[in-house]
């Protein structure tokens, strides 16, 4: 029989008290640094395994984090929030947590879940992940002083408000609220894109989609495009409008009008098939399309797939006497360009088609979340450097508390498609 190894064992073999022990399980700060190291190689040597449940009465923390399950719409852009949801995992483990997951079909039913959940299995914490225009879900964790942090910032009461369901972000569950600093695309502050920032109060961690639009916007700048379509969501998605705003922004630095070069659509393949056609086929047709997500950039590589093999779409000139669409890319270019096509989120999908893509560094968005967490849970001492290596933005305009916001840049990833 298997003698089962006690917090006593561990303290007789390490010549500690079994408040010390304890102490290193659960607030290690408070033990001198060669103490814990001989606590530590005690619990190693004996196997010693915590009870979850005896340190949850003591501590009176559960060591868990609750996050939602989003749905897979597409089997494309749901990877987004699988990759994120390993990496909080990851994170989350490194950091002495657990993931609990939770399903739920919109706001009301989410809402409802928290308050089951705090009922019966008393998470420590909250992970949002798609914010949108009018989200309840801030506030009514706030009002219960249940600590959460969200992957996205909060986008106000702008556009939409009532379309809580939606997620504001047709989908693309992963890239939630990436309003962006914009910084680095020229992008001015969130207001003047037409978002607004009314609850900047809670801890979030985002990335800056405009900046990747941006990016994507200036390489085909550079490779000579100068009819730079865009494929994107309706507007009101918090998400959707910040990305189409980076493209606009760039055109706008370099002189185009960006009037009647863009598409709204659901977040879809057959969707983006169909808006890249109509702009395929317009009296002055793009020669270039940056997407908001990898969904509407497959279905815009199907179109211009499509249309080249059926002989309506070639690389030189306008629409012929004949009907056939062509192409031209460079102003005073004869030649002309084929036509470009970048999408967002870098997903397997757009590795395995060779279509260029903006990517999100979504494990260390996962990893600021858990992060931002802990800081809230144990506040860092004076001179503490923090728990990122990423730039921590705090807007002047509304002065929140430092060190609680992290805004991440995304990277543009080149393929085939471009």
């Amino acid at each position: 029989m298997v003698t089962k190894v006690t917090i006593t064992d561990v303290a007789r073999r390490a010549g500690v008290s079994r408040q010390t022990v304890s102490n290193v399980l659960n607030s290690p700060e408070l033990v001198r640094e060669e103490t814990r190291d001989r606590v530590r190689e005690a619990i190693e040597a004996l196997g010693y395994r915590a009870s979850q449940a005896a340190r949850q009465m003591r501590t009176g923390r559960s060591r868990l984090i609750a996050t939602r399950i989003e749905p897979d719409r597409d089997g494309i852009n749901g990877s987004v929030l699988d990759r994120f949801l390993h990496g909080l995992t990851a994170s989350a483990a490194r950091a002495g947590y657990r993931i609990l997951l939770y399903a739920a079909g919109d706001e009301r039913a989410e809402i409802d879940t928290f308050d089951e959940l705090v009922g019966s299995h008393e998470p420590d914490a909250f992970v949002l992940t798609s914010t949108y225009h009018g989200d309840g879900r801030p506030a009514w964790l706030r009002e219960r002083r249940l600590p959460f942090v969200t992957f996205g910032r909060p986008w106000g009461n702008a556009g939409n408000a009532g379309n809580a369901g939606n997620a504001g972000n047709a989908g693309n569950a992963g890239n939630a609220g990436n309003a962006g600093n914009a910084g680095n695309a020229g992008n001015g502050d969130a207001a003047s894109r037409g978002t607004t920032t009314a609850d900047p109060g809670h801890p979030w961690v985002d990335v800056d989609g405009a900046a990747g639009t941006a990016a994507a916007t200036r390489h085909l700048l550079d490779a000579g495009h100068r009819r730079i379509g865009f494929l994107g969501w309706p507007r009101g998605s918090g998400v959707g409008d910040d990305r189409r705003s980076g493209w606009a922004r760039t055109l706008a630095a370099a002189g185009i009008d960006p009037d009647g070069l863009d598409q709204a659509t659901d977040d879809g393949v057959s969707d983006g098939e169909k808006a890249a056609r109509e702009l395929l086929r317009a009296e002055r047709p793009i020669t270039a399309l940056v997407c908001a997500s990898d969904s509407l950039a497959l279905g815009a590589l199907h179109a211009v797939r499509s249309l080249t093999a059926s002989g309506q779409l070639t690389a030189s000139g306008r629409l012929t006497a004949e009907g056939r669409l062509t192409v031209a890319g460079r102003a005073g270019d004869e030649e002309g360009l084929p036509v470009s096509v970048i999408g967002f989120d870098d997903t397997p999908v757009a590795k395995a088609v060779g279509l260029s893509s903006v990517g999100q560094p979504l494990a260390e968005a996962a990893a600021g979340c858990v992060g931002l967490l802990t800081r809230l849970f144990d506040p860092p001492s004076p001179g503490d450097p923090g728990t990122s290596a990423t730039s921590v933005i705090s807007p002047a305009s509304h002065a929140p508390e430092a060190g609680t916001h992290l805004l991440l840049q995304p990277s543009l990833v080149l393929r085939q498609s471009s």
